[in-house]
């Protein structure tokens, strides 16, 4: 059965005051039939006697809760062609979530006569396997609550059932002093590249600016850097579609986050809405990813357009020598 016949489920888990129930609602609000916390031994079932798309939530609380039996459930369910099952796991920081159960005073669900600390730290131990074996990891440390229904519906909303076979890459620029994205597959360093932050004129702006990005790229290292990139990640992302993997994040960070490494991910971003090699396609629609920009920085100070911005693919017309190359590629001769 094809993806655009199979029927979509989401497993939802993570960190008691992470966000899995406002994802659960996001799911809900996009046509998903939501349920949280059945109990692990009833998954299955309800799957099978779903004929709609279905978004089920289970973490440390879950009657029957082990991680492992949870994998192996989702393991036995994707074995079916008729289903496209994804897992969706989310965390925040540890200052985060203290935060938030001091604002909402609640207990934590694993330790309700003791310390908060030791149930994040215990919870941790037990769906670290989950967030091992996650389809997308979503820190919500710093992601207000539209960006997070965002981020759902630009993964699991209208229109993205024929979509969903597709490797999402999110390109991500950061600031190296307010951390890695811990959602990082691949890290690029930008800071020796000439700083606008010590132009006058130019430390107000941002990367998305004209004057910033010629600052930048007068820099006499930035073409030879910007060809290695490239170069790389055009290498490397066609085998990430190969493997099977649904979401790669490359991240780019400098000093700010607001100047060097925001025009680097522009920049790739406009590589790769037209670099789409044919030879890993079918022949009548050849684009393997879609494709996210997120500023993490300037989406933090609130700026339009700084987190998650969906970029349009472009289509690739496969030429008679890209399809003989893919042919041989599916079909290699024998020596």
């Amino acid at each position: 059965m094809s993806d655009t016949a199979s029927l979509a489920v989401v497993i939802v888990s993570g960190l008691s005051g992470g966000g899995k129930a406002s994802v659960l609602r996001a799911l809900e609000d996009v046509g998903y039939e939501a349920v949280d916390n059945p109990p692990l031994q009833m998954l299955e079932d309800m799957v099978a006697r779903g004929d709609h798309k279905l978004a089920v939530g289970i973490d440390a609380r879950t009657r029957g809760f082990d991680a492992t039996m949870v994998l192996e459930a989702i393991g036995r369910l994707r074995a079916n062609p008729a289903l496209r099952v994804e897992l969706v796991y989310t965390w925040a920081d540890e200052a985060t979530l203290l935060r938030r159960f001091t604002e909402t005073r609640r207990r934590h669900p694993l330790v309700p006569q003791g310390r908060v600390l030791d149930g994040i730290a215990a919870e941790q131990v037990l769906t670290a396997d989950l967030r091992q074996h996650a389809d997308l990891v979503v820190d919500t440390s710093d992601l207000p609550l539209a960006g997070l229904r965002r981020l759902i519906e630009q993964h699991f909303g209208a229109g993205t059932g024929n979509e969903q076979s597709r490797m999402v890459v999110s390109l991500i620029s950061f600031a190296y002093p307010r951390g890695l994205p811990p959602e990082a597959d691949l890290v690029f360093d930008a800071r020796f590249l000439r700083n606008p932050h010590y132009d006058p004129i130019l430390r107000s702006g941002t990367g998305l600016d004209e004057a910033v990005a010629a600052y930048v790229e007068a820099d006499p290292d930035f073409a030879n850097y910007f060809t290695r990139l490239t170069e790389f990640v055009d290498f490397v992302l066609p085998r990430f579609v190969q493997e099977g993997k649904k979401y790669a994040t490359i991240t780019i960070g400098c000093t700010g986050g607001r100047h060097r490494s925001v025009h680097l991910i522009e920049k790739l971003a406009n590589h790769l809405t037209n670099y789409v090699p044919a030879a890993l396609n079918s022949p009548d629609d050849t684009r393997h990813w879609r494709l996210h920009v997120t500023h993490r920085e300037l989406a933090r100070e609130g700026m339009q357009g700084g987190f998650l911005t969906e970029r349009p693919v472009a289509l690739h017309e496969e030429s008679d020598l890209d399809k003989e190359a893919r042919t041989l590629t599916a079909y290699p001769q024998e020596a």
